[in-house]
């Protein structure tokens, strides 16, 4: 079949955070053929360049998020008059609702959006991409004082929130230039029948701007809709505006309202018009669930992981340094380090012999703020250690990269440890974790996101910011060597069985032919009257075979169906 893949600051730029992923998916489904429908988020990521390619990928068009210019398109008084009801329309449904960020945990439903409010939102969303659609783009109308005047009017319409009444000038314009921004994909060229249109299947990779030019092929096509989320991006955006965040927009709290409002709306259609939903773990499946997506259409795939570069290690005896903890990853203040080295001070009352490596190199300025400060408090807590008088001491942590003599590679650096450990207090999906598990370590983890449903059961999990629970089960572990030994066989079959690459590939292809045998072939054949053809492109032609040639089967030619109801059916099914 025919995939539209739509990323966004992603595959096939060689720096895209869902790289890796959507490579090997792409790479693992060569009997299919993709059109990858890209959106860039800085120039830095377009002049780096692309990932080499398979030959099944067909055809690449990108588009930049990041910057847009003007498209020039001059509104007649009857264009302007639809993009005013159509953008009002939009920006009312946001003001209506400026609830803080849903708790995917909690028992209260107030959260959910109800369908009014999601049928106003997705019937202006599609007016303003069929206005798009018909007069060339929709960049300058956003960027219009019209665009701004009308969120003015919202604002301080009868019933409108508190905060959004609140709203500045300042605010009014941080607000239109973010939703300029968001709606970009709208005036794009990607619709027609030479390109997503042409589509069997649009396979979304994120939530936000990447999942609307599917939803607009859906619109004006009928292509179905997969949307994958291995992190929520409704999620990032509340985290990204709260009150902690940096940055002037952060600041507003009429502008934290409305563009939460918009980014939920946005993500609430998503979910309401994809044929199927696949978050990367349970914990993203709470948040879609919670912002209305429907159970039925959710799938669990966890995301597909290389075992090879662990096998060795993974497969070999254990001759890990009976003292050693290992913790591997970025360093970052989420990462909670500090708690980690509390924790190794009580370790060290028990086990004086005990050693913790560090293993990571530093994410950004505030890492590398943090790395130092990790390294202060470490020398700190332990200073360097001499058994003699004229012996030179060492300090029982250290600090390293991967690429160096000690752990040239990251299975080389869960390899020198007896237990693994993680201590995030913010975490998505744990790849560090489930890289220890593929090399059959023993692993004590914070609850912190994905962490217990990765782990289930084959490994020690304490609360976050918990030194002393840290402490205990480290300890425990270090003491109990056949225990340790238990846990590591079980998490590395745990591992093998559901964060593999193949088990990834394997079920994608399971879903690509559950949607598109539920959805009606967009494709009509004519026969040599001109009329179309039933049945002439059944669900079969979609799977590989024999029976895939697209000429007229002889049932369906010898025994033509000229019965309307019988016709419409089949195209409904």
């Amino acid at each position: 079949m025919r995939i539209g893949l739509l990323t966004e600051g992603g595959y096939p730029y060689v720096s895209g955070d869902a790289r890796l992923w959507c490579d090997r998916l792409v790479r693992g489904l060569g009997q299919h053929e993709f059109d990858v429908h890209a959106l860039s988020l800085g120039r830095q990521q377009e002049e780096e360049g692309w990932v080499p390619l398979p030959p099944q990928v067909s055809r690449v068009r990108t588009a930049p998020l990041w910057t847009a210019e003007d498209d020039g398109v001059v509104y007649g008084r009857r264009a302007r008059r639809r993009f005013t009801e159509c953008y009002g329309e939009l920006v009312a449904a946001l003001g209506t609702d400026a609830a803080p960020a849903p708790e995917p945990d909690g028992a209260d439903d107030s959260a959910a959006p109800c369908s009014h409010l999601a049928d106003r939102f997705g019937s202006a969303l599609y007016g303003l991409a069929e206005l798009a659609r018909d007069e060339g783009g929709l960049v300058a109308a956003l960027r219009s004082d019209t665009a701004v005047r009308t969120l003015e009017r919202a604002c301080r319409a009868p019933g409108a929130p508190r905060t959004a009444r609140e709203a500045r000038v300042p605010d009014l314009l941080t607000v239109a230039a973010h939703l300029e921004r968001a709606l970009r994909p709208l005036s794009l060229d990607w619709y027609g029948d030479d390109g997503l249109g042409a589509a069997d299947l649009c396979h979304a990779t994120a939530g936000g701007p990447a999942a609307l030019p599917g939803l607009l092929a859906l619109h004006f096509s009928d292509v179905p809709l997969l949307v994958t989320e291995y992190g929520v991006r409704l999620r990032s955006h509340y985290l990204g505006l709260g009150p902690d965040a940096s940055g002037p927009d952060a600041a507003a709290p009429a502008v934290r309202a409305l563009l939460a409002a918009f980014h939920g709306r946005l993500a609430a259609e998503t979910y309401r018009r994809a044929a199927v939903i696949t978050p990367g773990n349970a914990h993203a499946r709470r948040w879609q669930e919670r912002c209305g997506a429907d159970r039925a259409k959710i799938r669990t795939v966890y995301s597909g992981m290389d075992a090879e570069p662990f096998a060795e290690v993974g497969e070999a005896p254990d001759r890990a340094d009976p003292d050693t903890l290992v913790w591997v990853g970025r360093v970052e203040p989420a990462k909670d380090l500090v708690s980690l080295l509390h924790a190794f001070t009580e370790i060290r009352k028990e086990r004086p012999k005990a050693r913790l490596r560090i293993v990571g190199a530093s994410a950004g300025p505030e890492g590398e703020a943090y790395l130092g400060h990790c390294r202060a408090l470490a020398a700190q807590l332990f200073p360097d250690e001499a058994e003699g008088v004229h012996a030179v001491g060492d300090n029982p942590v250290s600090f390293e990269e991967i690429g160096g003599p000690e752990a040239p590679t990251p299975a080389d650096a869960y390899a020198s440890g007896a237990v693994v450990v993680l201590s995030s207090v913010v975490e998505g999906f744990p790849i560090s974790l489930v890289e220890a598990m593929f090399c059959g370590r023993a692993t004590v983890s914070t609850d912190a996101g994905a962490v217990v449903e990765v782990i289930g059961g084959t490994g020690l999990v304490v609360p976050p910011r918990n030194p002393r629970a840290l402490a205990e089960a480290c300890g425990a572990l270090l003491l109990d060597p056949e225990r340790r030994e238990r846990l590591g066989a079980a998490a590395r079959a745990r591992a093998l069985e559901l964060f593999t690459v193949e088990q990834n590939i394997a079920a994608f292809h399971g879903i690509y032919l559950e949607i598109v045998s539920h959805c009606p072939v967009h494709r009509v054949v004519l026969g040599e009257t001109g009329e179309p053809l039933p049945f002439a492109t059944p669900p079969e032609a979609h799977v590989p075979g024999h029976w895939t040639d697209p000429t007229t089967p002889g049932w369906a030619a010898t025994t033509p169906v000229s019965t309307p109801t019988l016709a419409a059916t089949e195209g409904a099914r």
